[in-house]
């Protein structure tokens, strides 16, 4: 690189380096066969050896229980949206899920959970713009329910479970797109855990689904079979071709993830980040964050500066010191800074020093 840039992008976002740097030296002669690993086949045994490893490395870094499966399916997290309702509804004569609404992305998932069943939206945040999460417990959710459902961190608003809701009997399904294997789970609590691999795993376009085995093979009769679980599951993930190089990519994060210290090591690395912008946040008049502190995100640090003149100057200037994609969802607007996993602590460092100078300067 010619120069430092440092990617607080919201996805698709920031690989690891060290990845990156394997990704490169291996893209065009994969281990020595003479050809790219994004050309061998996925019925190859080089192959089978990367998805078994991705397997080892995904329960021996995030401590996922051995009934729990591993899933790579197609169409990213938005597939999901219909594949959760498709495939456990029928848990249930009821067909009935219950929906926390937390954000764009699981109020979009309601919308489209409502094609398949009887959806219910027990708690919202919409009425005070997402700015803190609204309650969420067992005594919400109906006996008859098939499944309980939450967002577990919203990257447009910069909020974030720090422990989830325990729905008992009731099965909760996490959509952890932009804070997986960022902190220890309890894995007791989650019947089924998915999330897109574009913000902490690896290239867009790919989903990674854990899911308690007696959650599969309750699929609705007229599933297609690529978002039947039950397919991946007997497949490997591999009925037909899915995205090797996704699933390669994801490999060597595992790897490099274990190498930090797995989830604890990352827990720590991201609260030390997170906490770096906070402190400035917190002891400015200048910045205002845009969430409740006891709600507010370790992965998407949101806030706002007194007027848009002042933003859009914030944002040329950071730009020009290499802090890119910091502007805000046009829905909260003000600044976004995703410090997902692959972001290490001297981009946040650099930032809140920028952001010091910035309200000296402008302030």
């Amino acid at each position: 690189m010619s120069k430092q840039i440092y990617n607080f992008g919201a996805g698709p976002a920031m690989l690891p380096i060290p990845v990156m740097q394997k990704i490169r030296d291996e893209f065009l002669d994969y281990r020595g066969m003479g050809v790219s690993v994004i050309e061998i086949s996925h019925r190859s045994k080089e192959f089978d050896e990367i998805i078994n490893r991705c397997d080892e490395l995904v329960r021996q870094v995030a401590h996922l229980p051995d009934n729990y499966r591993i899933l790579y399916t197609h169409g990213g997290a938005r597939m999901q949206f219909s594949a959760v309702p498709m495939n456990l509804l029928p848990l249930k004569p009821a067909h009935k899920g219950v929906y926390s609404e937390t954000g764009e992305f699981s109020r979009q998932a309601n919308v489209e959970a409502a094609r398949f069943g009887d959806i219910i939206v027990a708690s919202s945040g919409a009425n005070n713009n997402y700015d803190r999460l609204p309650p969420f417990s067992r005594d919400m959710v109906p006996d008859d329910a098939s499944y309980a459902y939450i967002t577990s961190n919203n990257t447009i608003y910069g909020t974030q479970y720090s422990e989830f809701p325990d729905m008992g009997d009731i099965p909760l399904v996490v959509d952890a797109t932009s804070d997986i294997f960022s902190r220890p789970i309890d894995f007791s609590r989650v019947g089924l855990m998915f999330a897109s691999m574009q913000k902490n795993l690896g290239p867009a376009g790919t989903a990674v689904v854990l899911i308690r085995e007696d959650l599969i093979g309750h699929a609705m009769g007229r599933t297609p079979s690529l978002i039947d679980y039950t397919t991946y599951d007997k497949s490997h993930s591999l009925a037909n071709t899915n995205n090797t190089f996704a699933i390669y990519t994801m490999c060597l994060v595992m790897e490099w993830m274990k190498e930090q210290g797995g989830v604890e090591g990352m827990a720590k690395i991201n609260a030390e980040k997170a906490g770096l912008l906070y402190k400035v946040i917190d002891g400015s008049d200048f910045y205002a964050g845009t969430t409740f502190r006891d709600d507010r995100s370790n992965m998407n640090v949101t806030f706002t500066l007194p007027d848009d003149d002042l933003t859009q100057k914030f944002l040329q200037d950071a730009l020009a010191n290499g802090l890119y994609a910091l502007k805000g969802h046009r829905a909260v607007g003000g600044i976004r800074a995703s410090i997902y996993n692959a972001m290490p602590v001297e981009g946040c460092r650099a930032l809140a020093a920028f952001m010091t100078e910035f309200e000296r300067t402008s302030g």
